[in-house]
């Protein structure tokens, strides 16, 4: 189940990195939570170029959802990005 949820979760990254498609701001944020909850140990703050505004909001959509396992998170991330049809 592991090496199955694994690849079903890098080919929803590959198809949510590669489209075309307009996704809505408050998608984008679970999107990017899922993705940050599935792939990292800690909940953190990274310091980097983005408007402290933008760095807020992405921080608060992680921190709704660090409850979630990492399994968790890749099995939510993997039924978004599907139910976008993208």
């Amino acid at each position: 189940m592991d090496d199955q949820l694994n690849k079903e979760f890098l080919e929803a990254y590959k198809k949510a990195s590669s489209t075309d498609s307009k996704i809505p701001s408050d998608v984008k944020l679970r999107i990017y939570a899922y993705y940050k909850q599935a792939t990292s140990d800690t909940l953190q703050m990274h310091d980097n170029q983005q408007d402290d505004l933008v760095k807020a909001f992405k921080f608060n959509a992680w921190m709704q959802i660090s409850h979630l396992t990492s399994e968790q998170a890749k099995i939510e991330y993997i039924n978004l990005i599907k139910s976008l049809e993208l």
